[in-house]
């Protein structure tokens, strides 16, 4: 099994750290490979709530939902590591590997539709970690999910590195029927090869390009996410991306450039180091040039395209190529005065 990361860094949040001395164990290569080619494992979670809502003026959308924690896509660069902290795992393996499942998702959901004070807006699916990753082939919470906002007309944003949305492609087209959703596929290379190194379990590319082609040709408003963008690494494959997004039907692209807070700087640094040596410097020197001479910055307005003379490059060839493909277009808007409040579970219907 392929693994983004190689390593458990330390919980920020525990006051002891552990470093494991395996020299002892040299011998013994049945368990050094095991350590690094962990079974995934799914632990519940008894959150009582689904929907998050966010308050920073650099994402755009307010509400979120996520029906898993820690993602098996195991992408070296996922600036969601970090939140597998708090729940008093490691941002590295366990993150790969302990998925935690919110398997009441839908019914949170319903419930979280049925607040009298809630008034529709749209609510985005992965908001951190992906809603279609591989867990979601078992337990269906995405879709689970979207039968509920179908029930009730409420706009969705979808994003997904994984084609299997189109499993999904009934429900999806229902609420494209009524001005109800956008879906956006995350692509950030189209080698083949390159793209298993940095995301090891996602689709392929050539199957995320099918899946916008599909979504598009059934009327669905469908966009484009490069991110992330990294410089010396994938950057200069904005152009062919556009071009490739446009051609399969694609309204709309967008980019984040890369960003490692926390503890992805570690997990991100081993990866290159064990995957792609000879990038290495020219990666990590480029990403310190786009990030103030620092691997990574938390400023608002910053931290999702960087600054200094890399990051302008970037921003500039991603809007020539935006605008030379027609992909600076908006999607179109969402329409909220559809929505009805979810049935009540005794079947009956809410007076006012």
């Amino acid at each position: 099994m392929r693994h983004g990361s190689n390593i458990d860094p330390p919980n920020r949040f525990e006051a002891i750290r552990r470093d494991s001395d395996l020299e002892h164990l040299e011998w013994d290569q049945e368990y050094l490979h095991a350590l690094s080619n962990r079974k995934i494992e799914y632990i519940d979670d008894s959150s009582q709530s689904i929907v998050s809502e966010n308050s920073s003026p650099d994402i755009p959308f307010r509400y979120s939902i996520n029906p898993y924690r820690g993602c098996i896509h195991s992408c070296a660069y996922c600036y969601a590591r970090p939140g597998h902290d708090y729940l008093g795992f490691n941002a590295g393996l366990d993150f790969e590997t302990k998925i935690v499942v919110k398997r009441d998702a839908a019914k949170l959901f319903r419930k979280f539709l049925s607040k009298k004070n809630w008034r529709p807006e749209a609510i985005t699916f992965s908001g951190v970690t992906d809603c279609y990753q591989p867990a979601e082939r078992e337990f269906k919470l995405t879709r689970q999910c979207l039968e509920v906002a179908l029930e009730c007309r409420q706009p969705i944003s979808i994003i997904t590195k994984n084609a299997l949305v189109l499993r999904d492609l009934a429900i999806i087209k229902q609420l494209a029927s009524d001005s109800l959703v956008h879906v956006y596929l995350s692509i950030t290379s189209l080698d083949p090869e390159l793209a298993r190194d940095m995301e090891p379990r996602t689709s392929i590319p050539a199957a995320r390009l099918r899946a916008v082609r599909e979504l598009s040709e059934s009327g669905v408003p469908v966009g484009v996410m490069t991110a992330p963008i990294i410089p010396g690494l994938n950057d200069s494959e904005i152009p062919q991306l556009l071009e490739a997004a446009k051609e399969a039907g694609a309204t709309t692209a967008n980019y984040i450039l890369l960003r490692l807070p926390l503890t992805v700087e570690p997990v991100f640094i081993e990866w290159l180091q064990r995957v792609r040596p000879n990038h290495q410097e020219k990666v990590l020197g480029r990403i310190r040039d786009a990030r103030g001479g620092k691997l990574s910055s938390s400023e608002w307005g910053e931290r999702m395209v960087g600054k200094g003379l890399i990051a302008e490059q970037i921003r500039d060839m991603f809007r020539v190529f935006r605008r030379k493909y027609g992909l600076d277009r908006e999607m179109p808007p969402y329409n909220c005065d559809l929505f009805q409040p979810p049935v009540s579970e005794s079947g009956q219907l809410r007076l006012f």
